[in-house]
């Protein structure tokens, strides 16, 4: 469904079988007792004999029996609609939620009372009472929504409650349709920063012209409607049997491999202000900044899944390269921790030797971004081993103690198995990374501009990685 168009709400739920059965099921308090006040009178007349007792103890009974019916009929005429804007939100921010009623029967309705369903961590449930929908009328209301936690929450169904205008009868209707809204992390903007080397995402040293490589060398593609017939590369068309075209030049982005490590034993504590729920904001934060400035994009995590999968795991470009944008997005969302242990997945996907993780062997290439958590003396081994030659790689790790606020220091990491925070930077700058430490007063953007600032002699990796 499209962010701007409203979405069907109709179709018969689970409380709209058993027929008329099921709207007698409806009768209010008051309903009950016009019927029974009807057949008690009636009862009564025909004892006594009084014609006029007869005819006030059919106008009690039928009146309810009417009221039924004709809510039974509207029931199913009266069709809603749901509209949701954005359907994408950062945390902490809102999104609108347009409900719409049509009444597309001949006759009026009752009191309306709308409800839509909704998670209790997007506020109260919204409930609308509506007077009179006229026939072939309309009404709209809307609400608001908002979370501080990242996550898929879903709306609906929709509900709606009618009445009759003597309060005897009251039917519900549940409709089917549901929207679903995602909660993405926080991003903050960040400073434009040059990590090392001289290349930049889109410099000019990037740039291959495929068109001017030569005639044999020229990598053809399918003709598209609207492409220039002098580009249609005949030799190919004759060996293919359909028409195909030179490729336009193209530029060849430099690649950059966004790493969280989401290990269960990597972070502790819960919450928005917790140390992973920053790592997931951070990653964002650097993803969404790498794409803009014309790099060409992957998200991966310690188990070794990559975002997208498709194109060798980096974003090619293009509307392909906004909709890998939004999958990143919707896929830190929902990431959650995760139960391996070790980065061995992680390392062999950046090492682009991964088995079956389709990376081609050219993950060892551009620039490294990674966000690590508490390590072990193996685990920081396998985090220096990730940075290679021909690409920077920049590292800020999360020291658990700091973030939970419990006493540290080397006793308790030693206690846990852990390394201390300066023995992890330590390593991992020996081994050619620029390593900075995340403690909780820090923002994000001024440890990206601090690790753009860090000289190759003191932690930084020495090789061309490109704009940051």
């Amino acid at each position: 469904m499209d962010a701007g168009a409203p979405h069907d709400a109709g179709g018969r739920g689970p409380q709209d079988g058993g027929g008329l059965r099921a709207s007698l099921a409806g009768l209010t308090t008051r309903g009950r007792s016009f019927l029974a006040a009807g057949i008690a009178a009636g009862m009564c007349a025909y004892v006594l004999g009084q014609s006029e007792l007869l005819r006030v103890g059919l106008l009690l009974a039928v009146l309810p029996l009417l009221c039924v019916l004709a809510l039974h009929r509207t029931r199913h005429r009266v069709s809603g609609s749901r509209r949701l804007t954005p359907m994408r939100v950062p945390a902490g921010s809102e999104a609108r939620v347009q409900l719409r009623l049509d009444n597309t029967s001949r006759m009026p309705t009752g009191l309306l009372m709308l409800q839509d369903r909704v998670p209790y961590v997007l506020g109260p449930r919204p409930r609308f009472v509506l007077d009179r929908v006229e026939p072939g009328g309309r009404r709209e209301v809307s609400y608001r929504v908002r979370s501080d936690l990242r996550g898929r929450y879903p709306l609906g169904p929709l509900q709606l409650r009618l009445t009759d205008p003597f309060g005897l009868v009251e039917l519900t209707r549940s409709f089917s349709a549901y929207d679903t809204l995602t909660v993405i992390p926080r991003t903050e903007a960040l400073p434009v920063v040059r990590f090392s080397g001289e290349s930049s995402g889109y410099g000019d040293g990037s740039r291959r012209s495929l068109a001017l490589a030569g005639e044999d060398d020229v990598i053809p593609r399918g003709y598209r409607r609207g492409d220039d017939l002098r580009r249609v590369h005949w030799r190919s068309t004759a060996r293919y049997g359909e028409l195909m075209v030179r490729r336009e030049e193209q530029p060849q982005r430099i690649r950059a491999t966004v790493l969280l490590d989401t290990r269960r034993l990597a972070y502790e504590g819960a919450g928005p202000d917790s140390a992973f729920e920053w790592a997931v904001s951070a990653t964002a934060s650097a993803l969404v900044h790498l794409l803009e400035q014309g790099f060409s994009v992957r998200l991966l995590t310690d188990t070794g899944d990559c975002v997208p999968r498709e194109g060798g795991g980096f974003t090619s470009g293009g509307q392909e390269s906004a909709e890998a944008a939004g999958l990143m997005m919707d896929t830190l969302a929902v990431v959650g921790h995760s139960d391996g242990a070790g980065l061995s997945r992680a390392c062999d996907a950046v090492r682009g030797n991964g088995a079956g993780s389709g990376f081609g062997g050219a993950g060892g290439d551009g620039l490294l971004i990674a966000f690590f958590g508490d390590m072990d003396d193996v685990q920081t081994a396998l985090a220096a081993r990730m940075c290679r030659r021909g690409g920077g790689a920049v590292a800020f790790v999360l020291d658990s103690a700091d973030w939970s606020g419990r006493p540290g220091g080397p006793a308790t990491a030693t206690a846990r198995g852990l390394l201390t925070l300066e023995e992890r930077l330590g390593r991992l700058r020996d081994a050619g990374w620029t390593a900075l430490a995340a403690p909780p007063a820090v923002a994000f953007g001024e440890l990206w501009r601090q690790a753009g600032n860090e000289p190759a002699g003191a932690g930084g990796s020495g090789s061309a990685g490109g704009w940051g």
